[in-house]
């Protein structure tokens, strides 16, 4: 069987694997942990309040884990409340615990020292394990409402990468319908959408051009990529979703084999590997220490083992047992019902930025890709919209350079993020600070 067929089977199983992790902990046993707590959840944190973090029963027997962390820089008002973002992680099945947390926009990174552009300058921050179903989300959110205490007065931002961003779409108009129904006491800040998996067939047909602009396809190549990609989108228009995931895993082999193994998160970080990033792959960390966690320094760890070891001794209310693993276009209804939706794209290099509109350092979910759904957004507002000048923004130093370009109308706002793959925070972490600040309208930006 080739590497990528292994890697693949891996993030399948892993993502099993996190549906069934998410019941070790039953409704009845973490009721039992808090005296006064509320039916099916368990809740713990910090003595001065800073983090909390725990888990909630959304249905019998499946419970998911979340931690918030209290921004330092909290300042508000009541004209400017202080916001909350709520990250959710690709995958799918993949945690944000672990990944969003840690490697992308938390308090400490994979080193466990602080991170310079962390998010927690602009806005509150949750952390949440695997909600793939949007009732279990709701369920969450309600429960957060009240073991929170800022929540229900912070406007709650969802943040989503990759195939959270389409989860954050679908979560984004149950949370609306529920608020109008008066089942949920929180305000929806917006949806945010970085770099999203929301239309699989508009992706496939980008692969070809994109990589055949950059010379990693032939000419030869693309002819029988674009054939592949044709038939993942027409697969995906009569629903036959099994056919199309395979049709779609014979496009990435072409692509793997035809390119000399390209990076399809990013071209310009090759790896040799050309295989789609699991969540269960490993992550080498050094050696440092912060707010009571210290990392070995004798030797090297994987994001898997600081999460099992120093991490779930910190959290204490994790159970012995569990193994921590990472593992419909709904955005036309979300502008409809006025909800502030921001798309953000990684783009190609800035020393390329005369190709801009030719490609992306992101292949797996191209720019390409992303302005071919938004143009078949049903939204009253995508005229008006789409011939809309871009802006660049210089965010950054040195301050001359272009760090992206933004286009808004009313509530889409769509961020093309220059030097950037598929983990914007990541690859360029100033600028996505930056753009979170804008989107959340931060106090802290005053």
């Amino acid at each position: 069987m080739e590497k990528r067929h292994w890697v693949l089977l891996i993030s399948v199983l892993s993502c099993l694997l996190l549906v069934l992790l998410s019941t070790a902990l039953s409704g009845e046993s973490a009721a039992a942990a808090i005296p006064n707590g509320r039916a099916g959840t368990i809740t713990a944190g910090t003595a001065d309040g800073s983090e909390m973090w725990g888990y909630v029963a959304v249905r019998p027997k499946a419970n998911v884990f979340w931690w918030y962390y209290k921004s330092p820089e909290t300042v508000s008002s009541s004209a400017k409340p202080w916001p909350t973002v709520l990250w959710l992680q690709g995958g799918p099945g993949g945690s944000g615990v672990g990944r969003g947390n840690f490697q992308e926009v938390g308090m400490l990174d994979t080193n466990l020292n602080p991170r310079n552009f962390t998010w927690l300058s602009k806005a509150d921050l949750i952390f949440v394990g695997d909600t793939e179903a949007v009732a279990d989300a709701i369920e969450l959110l309600k429960a957060l409402a009240g073991d929170i205490p800022m929540l229900p007065s912070s406007p709650l931002f969802l943040v989503g990468e990759s195939y959270g961003g389409k989860h954050a779409a679908m979560i984004g108009v149950s949370v609306v319908k529920s608020i109008n129904a008066g089942e949920l006491n929180i305000t929806l800040g917006g949806v945010v959408i970085g770099d999203g998996w929301i239309s699989p067939g508009d992706f496939a047909l980008s692969y070809p051009w994109s990589l055949s602009a950059v010379s990693r396809l032939d000419d030869n190549a693309v002819g029988k990529a674009i054939g592949m990609a044709v038939k993942v989108k027409q697969l995906m228009e009569v629903e036959q979703f099994t056919a199309a995931y395979r049709a779609w895993v014979d496009l990435l082999d072409l692509i793997s084999i035809k390119s000399g193994g390209v990076n399809i998160e990013n071209f310009m970080i090759d790896n040799n590997m050309g295989q789609l990033k699991s969540d269960l792959a490993e992550r080498h960390l050094s050696s440092g220490s912060n707010n009571n966690l210290q990392a070995s320094s004798s030797s090297s760890n994987t994001i898997d083992g600081i999460m099992n070891g120093i991490i779930k001794k910190k959290l204490k209310i994790i159970p012995e047992d569990l193994v921590w693993q990472s593992a419909s276009l709904k955005v036309d209804e979300l502008l409809s019902l006025g909800v502030n939706v921001t798309i953000y794209n990684g783009q190609v290099n800035k020393k390329y930025s005369y190709c801009l509109r030719i490609y992306s350092l992101d292949i797996i979910c191209s720019t390409i890709g992303a302005e071919a759904w938004v143009r078949k957004l049903k939204w009253s507002g995508l005229h008006d919209f789409l011939i809309m000048p871009r802006s660049p923004l210089h965010f950054c130093h040195p301050y001359y350079l272009t760090n992206a370009f933004v286009r808004s109308y009313k509530n889409l706002n769509f961020y093309w993020v220059l030097g950037a793959g598929h983990m914007v925070p990541v690859d360029q972490p100033c600028t996505a600070l930056h753009i979170i600040g804008s989107v959340t309208q931060s106090p802290a930006d005053i």
